[in-house]
């Protein structure tokens, strides 16, 4: 009405009032009446955006890399975006100009340049799994960017989705690390194998020491055993040396009795002698004896008459003497 309007923005939007090239009001979330003929409105969006991205780069080993992700900033200081790029608006609200799309290229070119950078510095199988070390280097290069800092724009942070290679090295890849992980399964078979069998090294390590233990054991008993057999012949050989002597001294002692009896009467005739004894002597003996001393004056004898009345005699007797022997068998 007659060029009056009225301004209500929500507390994420600073607007600025311009009128004459001077800013007459400007805050956050403010609501006025303006004259529109007269006035510049501009209006910047303070909330977080977000700007996805996908760069196609190179890497050093010359392997095309594709990078997808997200970048997130706010507008720290609105004034100095303001001078920098047109956010003026036009009578329905508008921007005049394409200036704000071009504050989300500016970002994306600077992140670009120092994903680039990165990028070029690493083979392909060190990008893909350096996706951390991306962010972090690019969110400090644009932290670090005066392009950046001098737009108002405060970095809030970054994001990547992903990182991919070509369909055909990525094959390539899978059937590398394909290979690798077989052959990881490979050793860790041949590990377990070798575990098995170093184990079973042991177990019957184990049992020869045991049979061995066990051997040692039946040695040192058989060993007891067979000292205990040596002492028990050694005190049998003692028995039998005390019991030889024993008897040499008891022979020694009935030699020297007998010697003792003899020695009286070794030099008497053994005539006196058995004349001594003929009382207890029978007629057969006492004929014995008198032939004996027949035999011994057999040289100073002619002739010898024996009646066979003796004969018969000596015979009958030594016939009965058989006789009876025989009853007693």
């Amino acid at each position: 009405m007659l060029g009056f309007r009225y301004l209500k923005v929500p507390p994420t939007t600073h607007v600025m009032q311009y009128k004459e090239g001077k800013v007459v009001r400007a805050g956050d979330g403010l609501s006025f009446f303006y004259f529109a003929p007269s006035s510049v409105i501009v209006q910047i969006s303070r909330a977080s955006t977000d700007v996805p991205f996908v760069f196609n780069e190179v890497t050093a080993d010359f392997q095309d890399a594709t990078i997808q992700g997200e970048l997130t900033y706010r507008v720290a200081k609105p004034e100095v975006l303001a001078a920098l790029l047109d956010f003026s608006l036009d009578h329905v609200g508008r921007y005049r100009s394409d200036d704000p799309m071009k504050l989300n290229d500016r970002l994306i070119h600077a992140t670009q340049i120092l994903a680039r950078a990165f990028t070029q510095a690493h083979s392909l199988r060190q990008l893909l799994v350096s996706s951390d070390a991306l962010v972090e280097q690019i969110v400090e290069g644009l932290k670090g960017s005066e392009s950046v800092s001098g737009l108002g724009i405060e970095i809030q942070g970054l994001s990547i989705l992903s990182i991919k290679s070509t369909p055909e090295m990525a094959k390539a890849l899978q059937a590398n690390a394909r290979e690798k992980l077989l052959q990881e399964a490979d050793e860790a078979i041949y590990a377990r194998r070798n575990t098995a069998v170093e184990l079973e090294r042991q177990i019957k390590e184990n049992e020869l020491n045991t049979e061995i233990a066990v051997e040692q054991k039946r040695r040192q008993v058989r060993e007891t055993a067979l000292q205990a057999d040596i002492a028990l012949e050694q005190q049998k050989a003692e028995l039998v040396e005390v019991s030889v002597e024993n008897q040499r001294k008891q022979s020694q002692a009935q030699a020297d009795a007998l010697r003792a009896m003899l020695e009286p009467i070794k030099d008497v005739d053994w005539r006196t002698l058995m004349a001594a004894q003929s009382q207890g002597l029978d007629s057969r003996q006492l004929i014995a004896m008198a032939f004996r001393d027949l035999a011994d004056q057999a040289g100073k004898i002619g002739n010898l008459n024996i009646s066979p009345e003796l004969l018969e005699t000596l015979l009958g007797k030594r016939h009965e003497a058989n006789q009876r022997q025989r009853g007693k068998d």
